[in-house]
């Protein structure tokens, strides 16, 4: 581990001077790749540092502590050396964690997406819940929220929803939340007090520089529309909304949201890149465990990543078998315990992953 660990600080030292260089300015997807590279690597390091110098002045103790005639002194080295030798035990699983390979989305901005699946009003009223419960929690981080885009139910629910959430480490906060959620519970509108099951799924996507993803022009369809209001009823005269599909993929994206049609078609783009870059992440890792957690399915009541039960005040989180009580505070933005729970089991993996293999 020596080794790599110096290979490492080397790497570091190189990145600092690589981005003390004015010429790496003038390339500025050079730029992005060394600062993400040296932030991925900057906590591995540091306690590399610190670990060196610990085991440095271990040995030094132990020397002074052998060459000492003075019992008091004797016994404040032999109190350092306990004191240091618990430090670099964990030093030790420090560093075992900060090696583990790193997501390189982790300290980007993030799109979130809603979508009300099975169950119609009662899943398009769980959306609205649950995108209510991210914007709280995000706010909560101190994370700055814009939404996107709205579409909402007769019934006051959402049917669709698209936000930003801006601020460092925005998806390594959320990552966890992609998939299919499923809701228990009984609606305001059910007569025979009887449980109704509906589905939403939500989609997490790491916000996406134009050099990162290529998009060509032949392969969109582009069209200016009328902006629409809840009911479908058009609210403005001109053609401002912006109607965009990936060819290839079948992707489709619909902004309305901006004051004119260059803002809309800005924003479609920045969404579009953003899906795209997410269905190339989810196709390059759909064999690891932590991909399942980027997936979002159907919508169908059989794909799930968590359930929340609100008769029995219950959430389960699925891919790591845990339970949770607390519905009110969790729909309240306290997702701290479940996301927590999520990255420590992911982590837990990723430690088993690199015992095996060493």
């Amino acid at each position: 581990m020596k080794f790599n660990l110096d290979a490492l600080e080397k790497e570091f030292i190189e990145l600092e001077a690589k981005l003390m260089d004015p010429e790496i300015f003038k390339d500025q997807k050079q730029v992005k790749e060394v600062a993400t590279r040296k932030k991925q690597i900057d906590e591995a390091v540091t306690l590399y540092r610190e670990y060196r110098d610990l085991h440095k002045s271990i040995e030094e103790n132990k020397t002074l502590m052998w060459e000492e005639k003075d019992e008091e002194m004797k016994e404040f080295f032999r109190t350092e050396l306990e004191e240091s030798e618990s430090r670099v035990i964990e030093l030790e699983e420090a560093l075992k964690v900060a090696l583990l390979p790193k997501d390189p989305n982790d300290d980007k901005n993030i799109m979130v997406e809603l979508r009300a699946g099975a169950g119609w009003d009662e899943a398009a009223l769980f959306a609205g819940e649950l995108a209510r419960s991210y914007v709280m929690f995000a706010e909560a981080q101190g994370f700055k929220v814009e939404i996107t885009e709205k579409s909402e139910s007769e019934s006051g629910g959402v049917k669709e929803m698209i936000f930003e959430v801006r601020g460092e480490w925005a998806y390594s906060w959320f990552k966890y939340e992609s998939g299919v959620h499923r809701v228990q519970r009984i609606p305001e509108t059910e007569s025979k007090w009887r449980v109704h099951t509906s589905t939403i799924t939500v989609a997490i996507m790491p916000e996406v520089e134009e050099f990162d993803i290529e998009i060509k022009d032949e392969d969109l369809e582009i069209k200016a529309t009328k902006s629409s209001g809840a009911w479908g009823q058009h609210v403005n005269t001109t053609d401002s909304a912006i109607h965009m599909v990936h060819i290839p993929t079948g992707i489709a994206v619909f902004c309305q949201d901006g004051r004119s049609q260059h803002k809309n078609k800005e924003k479609a783009y920045q969404i579009m890149r953003a899906k795209l870059y997410a269905l190339e992440e989810e196709k390059r890792q759909k064999e690891l465990w932590e991909a399942r957690l980027a997936q979002v399915g159907s919508g169908d009541r059989s794909e799930k990543i968590r359930t929340y039960n609100f008769p029995q005040d219950r959430v389960t989180d699925h891919r790591i078998g845990e339970n949770f009580s607390g519905i009110p505070q969790i729909m309240s933005g306290r997702l701290e315990a479940i996301i927590e729970a999520c990255a420590l089991a992911d982590q837990q993996m990723k430690l088993e992953q690199a015992g095996k293999s060493e």
